[in-house]
């Protein structure tokens, strides 16, 4: 199940100068455009997100942020200061690697110090803001264990302590979590999100998983191939994806095949393969609106199976179960909808009373045309 936390849904960064500023910024590594043209404004104390599958460009990006990467064309602004040329170390930036890049010789303490060894203030004061980082990050009364002793969830909270005691502007997080088993890397999620309020800056995070991206960002960058193909808040990527390819990466989506027939005073009418004609608000159509074929798309939750006793309420289909995986609080169903080849998706939640339905059995299916995405 997909959750979507309530942000702002203009998906603008806020009020101010960008933090961060990308100004067609391409990346070549010989003939290979790893980066192609990418250019985005990101808000001071902002939770930003790069998006994508593997070999998107997303971590490249980072790597161009953070310094570890020259730009081939293009420039990166960093709190109104053009960096090119600059090293990492000398950027307002800190980076948290997917292997956390823990010393296991050193204890914890010297680890989140680590950065601290030229700082020319006196050892007392230096001492103290490990145990003021350390405290942050929950691991208090932790400095002298040894690091090789710390589960995957204590290292991940000592690298951030040791990115976040240098005060940088702009905390790069690169996978951070993807090593972590499922139910830690949640409950991290949750600490890493309260942890960016608390302290205020700006963090952007790369990761190829969509839940999470959702449940933490205040924006997403959705890249395929170098390019960002939609930039957005999580409920618009969620609920109004521009583009067929976004749609079928962020979470799941139906498709059914769709035609234009006609558009005028605000709405679009429809022919939707299963559904027969619909009318949608131009809303619905944010790619734009082309005659001719194309699909709809429209989320499993958007759609219920009528039981047993439920009268038809709107629109009904009526379709055959195909498959049926049962996740406890939730159930989905593949349904096969008469005169349509592929099942759909349908999440049920498991109420108190409410059977669980089985493979073949004949079904009704309510749907609203206001849920339905156009994609042309």
């Amino acid at each position: 199940m997909t959750l979507i936390p309530e942000k702002d849904p203009a998906g603008t960064p806020p009020a101010g100068r960008p933090i961060i500023e990308l100004r067609g910024v391409h990346k070549y590594y010989g003939d290979y455009h790893a980066l192609r043209g990418i250019s985005c404004d990101i808000g001071a104390g902002e939770f930003f997100s790069l998006l994508g599958p593997s070999g998107c460009g997303k971590t490249t990006l980072l790597r161009t942020i953070a310094g570890f990467e020259d730009v081939s064309e293009g420039e990166v602004l960093i709190d109104g200061r053009n960096v090119d040329g600059v090293p990492a170390n000398k950027r307002p930036t800190n980076m948290v690697f997917q292997s956390y890049a823990i010393f296991p010789h050193l204890t914890v303490e010297e680890n989140v110090g680590f950065g601290l060894r030229r700082d020319p203030r006196p050892r007392a004061e230096k001492a103290a803001a490990v145990a003021a980082a350390l405290e942050m990050v929950g691991l208090s009364g932790f400095g002298k264990r040894a690091a090789h002793a710390l589960s995957g969830g204590q290292r991940q909270r000592v690298a951030l302590a040791r990115a976040l005691i240098l005060k940088p502007k702009v905390l790069l997080l690169d996978e951070p979590l993807s090593a972590l088993d499922k139910k830690l890397r949640e409950q991290m999620q949750s600490e890493l999100r309260k942890l960016q309020r608390q302290v205020g800056i700006t963090f952007i995070l790369v990761t190829h998983d969509q839940e999470e991206a959702l449940i933490m960002s205040d924006r997403i960058a959705v890249m395929f191939e170098g390019v960002i193909a939609q930039l957005a808040s999580p409920q618009d990527l969620y609920r109004r994806p521009l583009t067929r390819q976004v749609a079928d990466f962020i979470g799941v989506m139906n498709f059914l095949p769709a035609t234009v027939a006609d558009e005028g005073g605000g709405q679009i009418a429809v022919d939707v393969a299963g559904l027969g004609r619909a009318r949608i608000a131009a809303e619905q159509c944010p790619g734009g609106v082309r005659a001719g074929a194309g699909s709809v798309g429209f989320r499993p939750e958007t759609l219920t199976i009528l039981f047993e006793g439920e009268a038809d309420r709107g629109r009904v289909a009526l379709g055959t179960v195909d498959e049926v995986t049962y996740y406890g609080d939730m159930t989905y169903y593949g349904v096969r909808l008469d005169g349509v080849g592929e099942p759909l998706t349908i999440s049920m939640r498991n109420l108190i009373g409410r059977r669980v339905l089985e493979r073949g059995e004949r079904t009704r299916v309510a749907w609203d045309p206001g849920a339905l995405v156009l994609f042309c």
